[in-house]
């Protein structure tokens, strides 16, 4: 009998072991910095650009303005994949894009509502839009009616709109030594375009004159527990658990900027770990500009998942711009908006003593 107890003890602690094993350690939580809200800015590639646009719609009061790589307009996909995958991506005569009418209406009906900001607020922004000659994953034409639907809303001024005619459909970098070229279609989706520095113009166009890069990142980049800013099981946010924060050093006892950035389709930290959120050239910038960096993470997802009942179909990790999450995606009541606005909201609190 003690052989039978003995044996059951130890199957027990090699069951308790693999389940550590499995679940790891939770990250650090994310610190509170004492950040200044007031010049937020946000951007994104690919469902990146659609999740900056969503934010930056959603609380158009709270933010200063979106760089956006490949991304279309608010609520383009009307809570429909099959709208996603075409009309607001490869757009036809059998699958038109949304008409400027449209999308203004619907933006301002949930504005009426008060699940978005008022859309006035909008007319105080800056954006900065790339799309790629050679992108044939969202066509040019998607980031114009993009361009045009800031247009109901700001000035010429204060939209910049470039198109590369060699750039494919990927984050553009001249921070990333290991970058492909500018027309490549691969994994980790970071191209080089000669010395175009999407992140620098970005920033530079919605914040103004700004200083030159630092050569080299000198600040902290933190992996924190995301799960924090989530109610429920953040993979049923379509969410990680954890995702990463850039502090520059000034930051530890300065009051600074923050800058989210969305990763794209594809390149959340499951599937390309920290290439990202090292190489897209937006750190380098943060440390000679006092800007933090917020890189909030995705996490693919098949269907069910261990310890949910949840269905949710997102595989490669895309942001939700088509209503995987829920009806109310784009909105501030869009689990995903109020998890990165949660974010925020820790970043700008009090620093302890």
């Amino acid at each position: 009998m003690s052989m039978i107890s003995s044996t059951l003890r130890s199957l027990a602690t090699i069951a308790l072991l693999l389940l550590i094993g499995q679940c790891g350690f939770a990250a650090p939580p994310l610190p509170a910095l004492g950040a200044d809200l007031r010049d937020l800015t946000v951007s994104g590639v690919s469902s990146g650009g659609y999740m900056a646009v969503q934010f930056e719609v959603a609380h158009a009061k709270l933010v200063r303005g979106a760089g956006v790589i490949a991304g279309g307009p608010y609520d383009c996909a009307e809570g429909s994949i099959a709208l996603a995958l075409t009309a607001c991506m490869w757009p036809s005569s059998w699958a038109p894009l949304p008409s400027l009418a449209e999308l203004r209406g619907r933006a301002e009906a949930l504005s009426r509502s008060g699940s978005i900001d008022p859309t006035e607020h909008l007319r105080e922004h800056r954006v900065w839009l790339l799309s790629g000659g050679k992108d044939e994953i969202v066509k040019t034409r998607v980031v114009d009616r993009l361009a045009a639907f800031y247009a109901e809303w700001l000035p010429p001024a204060a939209i910049r709109y470039i198109k590369p005619p060699d750039a494919a459909h990927a984050m553009i970098s001249v921070a990333d030594p290991q970058a492909d070229a500018c027309d490549s279609m691969q994994s980790p989706y970071i191209n080089r375009c000669g010395d175009l520095d999407p992140a620098g113009e970005m920033l530079t166009h919605m914040l103004g004159p700004l200083q030159p890069p630092d050569a080299t990142a000198q600040g902290e980049m933190l992996q924190f527990e995301q799960g924090d800013f989530v109610d429920g099981k953040a993979i049923d946010a379509g969410l990680a658990d954890e995702a990463y924060v850039y502090v520059p050093r000034d930051c530890r006892n300065t009051s600074c900027r923050i800058h989210v950035a969305f990763h794209g389709c594809r390149q959340s930290s499951a599937q390309i770990g920290r290439r990202f959120v090292d190489g897209t050239g937006y750190n380098r910038w943060a440390d000679s500009n006092r800007i933090i960096v917020l890189y909030p993470q995705t996490v693919p997802r098949y269907g069910l998942a261990i310890g949910s009942w949840k269905w949710m179909s997102n595989p490669l990790a895309c942001w939700d711009w088509w209503g995987y999450s829920g009806r109310t995606y784009p909105t501030r009541d869009g689990v995903q908006i109020r998890a990165v606005r949660a974010m925020l909201e820790r970043l700008a609190a009090p620093r302890q003593p």
